[in-house]
């Protein structure tokens, strides 16, 4: 899709700098000349959010890390520090807090805008996978930052959480023990932590310039779910996708806002503005709101599974059920990409958006009484969604016609609301 270039320097120095270091050239090409499918909506937005929310997490994060200790004695109250002292360090901590947050929240709405449209179809399975990467590290950055305040429920989740790695045979001590830097968490685990939470955004970004890399290669999928097929299908990135980007970033940092300055703690939990006692343990031991759902998965399995016990089979269900997206290309049979001409898939889709929401609900529930047979019913939910429904709706459902083009379905959706059919652009 990306075609001939069609920059051209205005100026001597311009091109002195096209011929030796085209970078004007590629973020003409990229950013400005680029084609996209006109019919994008704001499904399509979250990719630019989720680039702002990276820049502020590591501008942020930067700033913080000049003035915390990541030493046990001294890490809380250099939170504390950052929050009193510091200037403007209370709303950089809420910005970097919340954004995590708001990180997440786009990056399931985006994931879950890639699972409607399929666009983990071929040939953008590469795409998908790094996209899946991305968010493994996320999740990885997520944990780890977590801990660094070391409040009750930072000390504890970490407890938790690393404890799970002892289920594996063989090398699970092995791993805990090189995590954590010793037998428990401790000074060590907070030093390992924050190296790793400093690194890892960085490696973020470089797989994140690969994704935007191998978009531009595959070309931008679309509701309608085909390829373009005539210039007329496209519209240059700017001002077409720029200004409805632009427009959707602005609501979207309006809400961050109002969080960060009328309610920052709200997405937080109390527990963490108390120091981390090793020898007082909280009632209820919870992780981050976005882990919530892989949190219920893990304590759905309770019984054992042949050789696996429950222990083991939960964190093998906590890791498969991200592990999972990587397959999705494969898993889909069906050869119509869009959900908006599978009607039956759409059906099953939004249920499994309902089954996700619930599970996250399921997560910050103790696991007892009715709730662990609701986590194991969405559990199998969850599985059943990927490995059974995809391959099996593909070889059965009958989606509806497909449009021959682009411009015929915006044409077609324009007569349906019973406005003028805007005219089609003339091929170049």
């Amino acid at each position: 899709m990306s075609g001939h270039s069609t920059y051209q320097p205005t100026s001597g120095l311009g091109k002195w700098f096209d011929a030796r270091m085209p970078l004007p050239r590629l973020v003409h090409d990229s950013f400005v000349s680029y084609p996209v499918p006109r019919n994008l909506n704001y499904a399509y937005t979250f990719g630019g959010i989720l680039s702002i929310m990276l820049i502020v997490q590591i501008a942020t994060g930067i700033v913080l890390a000049m003035h915390y200790a990541a030493n046990t004695a001294v890490a809380f109250s250099s939170v504390e520090h950052i929050m009193r002292d510091v200037n403007w360090g209370w709303m950089i901590r809420y910005m970097h807090m919340n954004g995590a947050s708001f990180f997440f929240i786009a990056v399931y709405l985006h994931i879950g805008r890639g699972l409607y449209y399929g666009s983990y179809k071929a040939p953008r399975e590469l795409l998908w996978i790094l996209g899946c990467i991305i968010f493994l590290l996320m999740m990885a950055t997520a944990f780890m930052g977590y801990v660094l305040p070391w409040g009750q429920m930072s000390f504890w989740g970490a407890t938790v959480i690393t404890g799970f790695f002892t289920a594996f045979p063989v090398i699970g001590d092995w791993l805990q023990t090189l995590l954590l830097g010793g037998f428990a968490v401790d000074n060590p685990t907070l030093n390992r932590f924050f190296s790793l939470h400093y690194l890892l955004p960085f490696m973020i970004l470089g797989v994140v310039i690969l994704h935007v890399w191998a978009l531009h290669v595959t070309g931008q999928t679309n509701p309608t779910g085909i390829e373009v097929k005539h210039k007329t299908d496209t519209l240059p990135f700017t001002p077409f996708a720029t200004v409805k980007d632009a427009f959707a970033m602005l609501l979207f940092l309006l809400v961050f806002a109002y969080f960060i300055f009328y309610m920052p703690n709200y997405l937080g939990h109390p527990d963490n503005y108390i120091e981390a006692d090793p020898l007082k343990t909280p009632a209820h031991i919870v992780p981050e709101w976005y882990f919530l759902p892989f949190y219920a998965i893990l304590r759905a399995i309770t019984f054992n599974i042949g050789p696996i016990d429950s222990k083991l089979g939960g964190v093998l269900a906590m890791f498969g059920a991200v592990l999972v997206l990587f397959v999705v290309p494969w898993l889909d049979t069906s050869k119509v990409r869009s959900a908006a001409y599978r009607p039956w898939y759409k059906m099953f889709f939004w249920l499994f958006v309902v089954n996700a929401l619930f599970l996250g609900w399921l997560g910050s529930r103790p696991a007892e009484g009715w709730y662990i047979p609701a986590m194991q019913l969405s559990t199998l939910y969850y599985f059943a969604f990927f490995l059974v429904i995809m391959p099996l709706l593909g070889l059965f459902e009958t989606p509806r016609r497909l449009p021959n083009s682009i411009t015929e379905a915006v044409l077609e959706k324009t007569k349906s609301k019973g406005g003028a059919a805007p005219a089609a652009m003339p091929a170049e």
